[in-house]
């Protein structure tokens, strides 16, 4: 039975006081739930956050990492060094970083392989540009996204995945893929993975939308059958609204 979950990617947002009254509030706020909840929190956050939900069901990843064990590689993060602090989920692929960083397939593959030999958890976000779906061409993009990243791993490895779909021009722009959308693209990455894999993986994955999920919104989009919750942005950062969208899965 596959997992719902609703993470919220913080991005780079609040300082360590900020974090610390986000995250009191986001416990206290807390709904009755059997999804998984997870924050993440920027990097020189993480081991505040950690200390802070310690006696919380809230899970803390991290926004991305390194491929490399360790070496000349100034300012990264390593899964080790995740590890360390005891946070095993990490956010890998976000259109931001391939956007803004020249993150590409080739690159995500060498850090996905790493993140799953280490044990972590990896939240693998991919999606589409406007000019894509303009043209008709959101599905191979989609396609090539994840068989370039993840078809080289071993099925056993998809324990360890969980996928957020992200529309890239639905993010931080006000737009959001409707329901029928995001349910349509959802069950076509459930069927690339049937074909690529087998149906029992493509069940059992998780998917999320990612893609300026609200409040307003969240309950019609995850009532989707192959929607299991989502990677939220902005909304994630006011404890009231994610309470809220943590309300509707």
């Amino acid at each position: 039975m596959r997992t719902k979950i609703v993470a919220g990617n913080w991005k780079m947002n609040n300082n360590l006081q900020e974090t610390e009254e986000l995250l009191a509030e986001l416990s206290a706020k807390l709904p009755d739930t059997t999804a998984d909840v997870i924050v993440a929190p920027t990097f020189v956050n993480l081991q505040a956050a950690k200390q802070a939900l310690q006696d919380s069901k809230i899970q803390v990843a991290a926004q991305n990492m390194h491929f490399a064990e360790s070496g000349a590689y100034t300012g990264e993060i390593s899964a080790d060094m995740l590890l360390s602090l005891d946070v095993d989920v990490v956010i890998l692929g976000h259109s931001e970083r391939r956007a803004y960083f020249g993150e590409d397939d080739e690159l995500l593959a060498k850090k996905v392989k790493t993140a799953i030999e280490k044990g972590l958890k990896v939240i693998f976000c991919f999606g589409e540009e406007l000019e894509d779906r303009k043209s008709d061409n959101h599905f191979a993009v989609v396609e090539s996204q994840l068989k370039n990243a993840l078809f080289d791993l071993d099925a056993s490895a998809w324990n360890k995945i969980v996928l957020a779909y992200e529309p890239v021009w639905a993010i931080g722009t006000g737009e959001t893929a409707s329901p029928e959308q995001a349910q349509e693209m959802h069950a076509f990455i459930r069927k690339t993975i049937a074909d690529g894999f087998n149906s029992s993986i493509a069940e059992d994955v998780s998917i999320l939308y990612g893609g300026s999920v609200k409040p307003a919104n969240a309950a019609e989009i995850f009532s989707k059958p192959d929607v299991d919750g989502g990677l939220i942005g902005g909304a994630s950062l006011k404890a009231e609204d994610f309470s809220d969208i943590i309300k509707a899965i």
